[in-house]
């Protein structure tokens, strides 16, 4: 009998280290994921403010029609804030692409063990997060 019940107590105790571990690991998924959102949402607001900068007119300071002369200093005072830092590449944009790239790097770490990190192409019209080089 007193075998039995510590055969028990050493498969519950088992189970029950299992069952941290997992619960470790969900929790950093769950804050990996929420940070991810968070730095994609802050790459939208920096995204619809760089698409009004290239409907404005230059006269206006804007792009005229292009991304032209658009820097992160012109996009936000702050490109770095709890969720992450952002970037944007050419900074400044020089010649006339057709989109710009956005980049948010979060605070979590990723997938792959770095931290977090976002890629948004903006055009004109619309914004695009990049799956590939997402973590």
């Amino acid at each position: 009998m007193g075998s039995q019940q510590l055969l028990l107590i050493a498969v519950g105790l088992v189970i029950l280290g299992i069952m941290i571990s997992v619960g470790i690991t969900m929790f950093h998924d769950q804050a990996a994921s929420t940070n991810r959102d968070e730095v994609a949402n802050d790459l939208a607001h920096y995204a619809a403010i760089a698409r009004a900068y290239y409907r404005k007119p230059t006269t206006y300071g804007g792009g005229g029609n292009t991304f032209r002369g658009l820097s992160m200093a012109q996009i936000t005072s702050r490109p770095v804030n709890d969720n992450g830092v952002y970037s944007l590449t050419p900074d400044p944009v020089n010649g006339t692409p057709d989109h710009i790239t956005l980049m948010g790097v979060g605070t979590e770490s990723g997938l792959d063990g770095s931290n977090v990190r976002v890629v948004m192409e903006v055009y004109a019209d619309s914004a695009l997060v990049d799956q590939n080089l997402m973590n």
